[in-house]
């Protein structure tokens, strides 16, 4: 090896270890890894930042404002609702977050479909108390199994059969690697829902909105126009809220107190709530209530651009010792009180007849002037804007839902490729203000995208240096001439591949190498190709191991080190199921003779879809150098 190869190899195992220590921000130290290779030469300018303008980084932070709009205007919520449910406990609550998204997988580009769940799933476990490090995390690895359940679930099933159409002149059938895909989704169910439970770290912190020990007094009222009009308080979700209590219902001015499940709402119904900050701020997010004071409807501007301030009572506020009513509190402060915190205590009478006194911690909506206005002045202590708690553009749901449906149909009948499909998407929801720039901006997760550029600069100097190559050869070498200990070599050459550089990058690269390995035993080559499409899929252990990986990363808390202890385990289970499964699946058949051999059929009785090839299709051909095999590589990449 030369130094360049070295040098290559000693930064990326550098870059790991400061991945796995957390000392270091985890798109810092790959970029360090990367402007180092630069600077030593081994990368040139482009190849160093090639990762900038990659597909596959700008499709994700495309689908990321895509995501943040379908979440803005709450049409996420009411599907993410409706399927999710209340679950009633994390085991049920982490099944109901990987089936659905596993199935969908199957037949929709993982990325999409990741993108679009992380940000309910968020939301989601907020509301339900859940921990969203043992939610993601599992969601992903089962989103990327259920990629393997289908042809078009995944690029990388579609790049491999490339590599076989060009081998064989026959690519793979959609539901070949059903066979193969289908028990590994099965098998990894079952380790995601008990593992989990172990080697899952709650990365929650130790003290949370949760633990806030303010209770704000809210009142809502039912929008006589919703679909909540008739619906018992159980039906309507409002019962068991967590963080949150209906303390009453006002009916007309008659009190209903300690109010059963059962009882049914009706028009004007101003209910009574008791509970934290965010899940008071979650309250305002449910289609069908509105504020119970009519002055939030009275302020300039659309409700959807105001924002949710907090804001303690001072002594020298001009309405201390005055009812919310009387004080004028809008007409003074341009901002409506929607719920006031005092000492934790539940403040008996209507919102407006509550007098001020104060420390009174109010909860107030405001146009996004006031927090300027108010931090240069005496009135209010701690004037700070809650993130994340502006009420939902629900007339635009149908617009934003419409545009995800047109954008995933276009991508998944190749009308147009994902990238365009994503960027027009994300173009058009901008455009028909679902979404703000300036919220479209801060919706992508730049961290995430540049652990993605970052990632490809690695992996093209692992590759240019020729370090990856000598890594596979010397591994595929050592397992001799056992037909299953060359394909579990494959398999770990694969997998290690993934967890470096891209997937499809890994298929390419290994692809070769393991169908001359097969055709130096004599054997199928087929299960090899499986194998590759597999490996180069699971890759787990690492944020880099697959796009995806790296989605989740940031909002889930995590480090490296959960992604090793979590998903170490789960591609050796893969692994072991692939490598026994697929031979008996596509059997290895009958030796080959060099220079040339012809390719073995998989099993009839097991192929779900008549074979590669067809009845009585012509068997290819089998070089006997691998030259061709990289001049077909080449051409790929």
């Amino acid at each position: 090896m030369d130094w360049q190869s070295l040098l290559t190899a000693a930064v990326v195992i550098v870059t790991l270890v400061l991945l796995s220590s957390a000392q270091r921000a985890p798109d810092m130290a790959m970029i360090g890894g990367v402007v180092v290779l630069l600077a030593a030469g081994v990368l040139t300018p482009d190849e160093a930042l090639k990762g900038m303008a990659n597909e596959g980084m700008i499709t994700v932070a495309a689908l990321f404002v895509v995501a943040a709009a379908v979440e803005r205007t709450g049409a996420l919520a009411l599907v993410v609702d409706r399927v999710l449910g209340r679950p009633k406990s994390l085991e049920a609550a982490q099944f109901r977050t990987m089936a659905g998204p596993a199935l969908v997988s199957a037949f929709m580009n993982n990325t999409p479909v990741v993108a679009l769940m992380v940000p309910a799933i968020r939301t989601w476990a907020a509301k339900h108390r859940l921990s969203v490090s043992k939610l993601l995390m599992p969601m992903n690895a089962a989103v990327v199994l259920g990629g393997l359940c289908t042809l078009i679930g995944t690029s990388t099933n579609v790049v491999v059969s490339g590599l076989l159409k060009a081998k064989t002149g026959e690519p793979m059938g959609m539901f070949d690697i059903s066979w193969l895909g289908v028990p590994l989704l099965a098998a990894g169910f079952v380790y995601l829902l008990v593992a989990s439970r172990h080697l899952l770290v709650d990365r929650r912190p130790a003290i949370s909105e949760a633990d806030d020990p303010r209770q704000y007094s809210v009142e809502m009222e039912v929008d006589p126009a919703s679909a909540l009009v008739g619906r018992t308080i159980e039906e309507a979700g409002l019962r068991g809220l967590d963080g949150l209590f209906l303390m009453e219902i006002d009916r007309a001015g008659h009190v209903l107190a300690a109010v059963a499940p059962s009882e049914r709402l009706e028009a004007g119904d101003r209910l009574v709530f008791v509970g934290v900050i965010d899940s008071v701020v979650e309250l305002q997010k449910i289609r069908g209530l509105r504020p119970a004071t009519d002055q939030v409807f009275q302020l300039d501007g659309p409700r959807s651009e105001r924002v949710l301030v907090e804001a303690v009572v001072s002594p020298a506020c001009p309405v201390v010792g005055l009812s919310i009513r009387d004080g004028r509190f809008r007409t003074a402060y341009d901002a409506v009180v929607i719920a006031v915190a005092r000492n934790g205590e539940r403040l008996q009478g209507k919102l407006g007849d509550i007098v001020l006194e104060p420390g009174d911690t109010l909860l107030l909506e405001a146009s996004p002037g006031f927090l300027e206005r108010q931090r240069s002045r005496r009135h209010f202590y701690l004037v700070s804007e809650i993130a994340g708690a502006q009420p939902p553009r629900h007339d635009r749901a149908w617009i934003a839902g419409g545009v995800l449906v047109a954008m995933v149909l276009a991508a998944a009948t190749d009308l147009v490729p994902m990238v365009a499909a994503a960027l027009v998407a994300a173009g058009v929801v901008i455009a028909t203000r679902c979404i703000s720039a300036g919220e479209a901006r801060r919706a992508i997760e730049w961290e995430s995208l540049l652990l993605i550029a970052a990632s490809f600069g690695l992996a093209r100097a692992l590759e240019k240096t020729g370090v990856a190559a000598a890594l596979a050869q010397g591994t595929i070498a050592a397992a001799g001439s056992n037909p299953t200990a060359v394909l579990a070599a494959v398999y770990l050459v694969a997998m290690l591949f993934t967890e470096l550089m891209s997937n499809n990058a890994a298929a390419v690269l290994v692809f070769p190498i393991a169908w001359q390995a097969a055709a130096d035993l004599g054997v199928n080559p087929l299960p090899f190709v499986m194998a590759i499409t597999v490996a180069a899929s699971c890759g787990f252990a690492t944020p880099m191991g697959y796009q995806t990986n790296l989605m989740i990363y940031g909002p889930g808390g995590y480090r490296f080190s959960d992604y090793l202890r979590f998903g170490g385990p789960l591609n050796l289970l893969v692994m072991a199921v692939t490598v026994a499964l697929a031979p008996l699946i596509w059997p290895y058949g009958a030796r080959a003779t060099a220079p040339t051999a012809t390719v073995p059929r998989p099993a009839a009785a097991l192929a779900p879809a008549p074979p590669l090839g067809g009845p009585g299709a012509q068997p290819a051909a089998i070089p006997a150098t691998t030259s061709a095999s990289r001049s077909i590589s080449a051409g790929v990449l």
